[in-house]
């Protein structure tokens, strides 16, 4: 018997993300740089990190010096309305990536798509959007996937 197999009561289920992180190469050029594409609130900043604020959740910007170039390992960003993003992305110098999506590469190699809220399944609980300063809605394509999931929005 492995030791996994020991370990007694049900595993733990994933409830959701918290932050992620990522690696820049300079915190102030990095906040300078997202800060040419999004509207955000920085929650704090000491040496080596930042801590944008995404309501209940938050990005951490972390210092170092090793490159790298993400290809198919990306994350996510949630937006009110990305109709801008594409202009703003190669305005503050990041690189478009060819495809379906809003797809971008950020000055350090990061990979970053851009996805409307009222399009997708991922929803803010009120409280947070109210927090947040939203009034955000999904399309039809939306509540018929989190309908099919018993989720209502």
């Amino acid at each position: 018997m492995t030791e996994i197999n020991r370990i007694e009561g049900p595993k733990p289920r994933l409830v959701g993300i918290n932050h992620i992180a990522l690696e820049v190469g300079d915190i102030d050029q990095a906040l300078e740089f997202y800060g040419r594409i999004f509207d955000f609130t920085l929650r704090g900043k000491r040496p080596g990190n930042a801590f944008v604020e995404l309501g209940d959740q938050f990005i951490n910007f972390m210092q170092t010096t090793t490159p790298h170039e993400d290809q198919r390992r990306h994350f996510g960003l949630v937006v009110d309305d990305r109709s801008s993003v594409r202009a703003r992305v190669e305005a503050a110098g990041g690189k478009l990536l060819p495809g379906p999506f809003l797809d971008f590469l950020d000055p350090w190699g990061n990979r970053v798509e851009v996805i409307e809220y009222s399009n997708i399944q991922f929803t803010k609980a009120p409280q947070v959007l109210r927090a947040m300063g939203f009034e955000l809605g999904k399309n039809e394509n939306a509540r018929r996937e989190l309908a099919d999931k018993g989720i209502t929005a």
